[in-house]
């Protein structure tokens, strides 16, 4: 079946989230704030799941339309086949949102959309109660400038649920925005890439399973997994072609450390969890311990910050360290997110050679990119060590 899908992503990621879908071979038809839309059918679903990095979750999207008046809204939302996808014991929720529209009560909004979506399957199945018992369908009916937008989510629990982040620790980074930093970085496989600030583990790992091709849903479950109108056979054939598609030749030069012996122990967990224990270096050290003696590296990292975590000297400090770093090691890059607008100055004195807007939860901070030196080609050896 002709679907019409949403990747929904952090503000910020949706140039990210394009480009993704594009490489998996999906058509985008538009790109908007914290949505991509693409086409695609019930294998472009399970293969989305599978394999978006970037983006939050993967929606069906059922209907647009606009709504002025409750009743328009009632009679477009019965209008949809739902009974395609919610069997008889179907467990449905309804939730919404409006902004900027004449339907602004979301409670009633709510209300009058699943009372439509109830009419709809007891003309179809001929009953008049649901006990919803079985799957779950989880729909929101998004108002917008009275645009209805009605979706049905397929994910569940967000794609940055990767599965394999056991030990919870201070200010995580989600595992969806610590792969857009790897892949907005200039990393490749054949490259170093460390994280001295690396907590339990998230940017390397993410960097290590992008250099192995792993798909990152490929170790967890997915709402629409258990959908009749999904067919198993979809799933175990997505599933076999990603597990061939795991690169198991290539050796990666990936190092993370921090300064805390219970975030190292969380990351070489989170790590083995993952399938990427062996690509990885961990060691407790602080950042002014950084050091190498190879060309061409790249730092991607998430240090301690202000509304975050970490005292101001102790910032400083970070960001004298980087200071000499990068002075001893010119060809190295730098790409860093961070609330702290004084980076530029303290870590380099200059600007970011690029910036880009992101949101790590619900604090806005900046990704800042220091692009280094060229590494002339008579030196361009590369040792195993940082």
């Amino acid at each position: 079946m002709r679907l019409e899908l949403i990747a929904t992503s952090t503000f910020g990621l949706e140039a990210v989230v394009r480009r993704e879908l594009e490489n998996l071979g999906f058509k985008v038809l538009k790109t908007e704030d914290g949505k991509v839309t693409f086409l695609s059918d019930e294998r472009g679903v399970v293969k989305a799941n599978l394999w978006l990095r970037t983006a939050d979750r993967v929606q069906i999207k059922m209907a647009e339309f606009q709504a002025l008046e409750f009743e328009d809204l009632f009679q477009q939302i019965k209008g949809i086949p739902w009974e395609h996808w919610i069997p008889e014991d179907g467990n449905f929720t309804v939730n919404g949102s409006s902004v900027k529209s004449k339907l602004s009560s979301v409670p009633a909004c709510q209300s009058v959309s699943e009372k439509a979506l109830v009419e709809r399957l007891k003309e179809v199945y001929g009953r008049e109660h649901f006990e919803k018992t079985g799957n779950i369908f989880d729909i929101k009916v998004t108002l917008l400038k009275d645009r209805v937008t009605v979706t049905l989510d397929t994910t569940g629990p967000g794609l940055h649920k990767r599965g394999y982040r056991k030990i919870n620790v201070v200010a995580p980074i989600k595992e969806t925005i610590a792969a857009a930093l790897v892949q907005l970085s200039f990393w490749n496989k054949d490259r170093i890439l460390a994280d001295p600030c690396c907590g339990s583990g998230t940017i390397p790992i993410e960097a290590a399973m992008i250099g192995r091709n792993m798909a990152p849903g490929l170790s967890r479950t997915f709402t629409c997994e258990s959908w009749e109108a999904i067919p198993a056979k979809l799933w175990k054939e997505e599933r076999t072609a990603a597990f061939k598609q795991v690169d198991t030749e290539s050796k990666l030069k990936i190092y993370g450390s921090d300064i805390n012996p219970n975030a190292i122990k969380a990351a070489k967990l989170h790590a083995e969890e993952a399938g990427v224990a062996y690509d990885i270096v961990f060691h407790v050290a602080d950042v002014s311990a950084l050091a190498t003696k190879s060309q061409g590296g790249v730092i991607v990292t998430n240090p301690p910050y202000g509304e975050r975590i970490g005292d101001k000297a102790g910032i400083d400090s970070i960001y004298k360290s980087y200071n000499k770093f990068f002075t001893q090691n010119p060809t190295w890059s730098l790409f860093v997110v961070t609330s702290d607008k004084t980076i530029e100055n303290k870590a380099f004195g200059r600007p970011a050679d690029r910036r880009r807007k992101l949101f790590n939860g619900r604090i806005e901070v900046c990704y800042y990119q220091f692009h280094g030196e060229k590494p002339k080609l008579e030196k361009r050896k590369i040792t195993d060590e940082v």
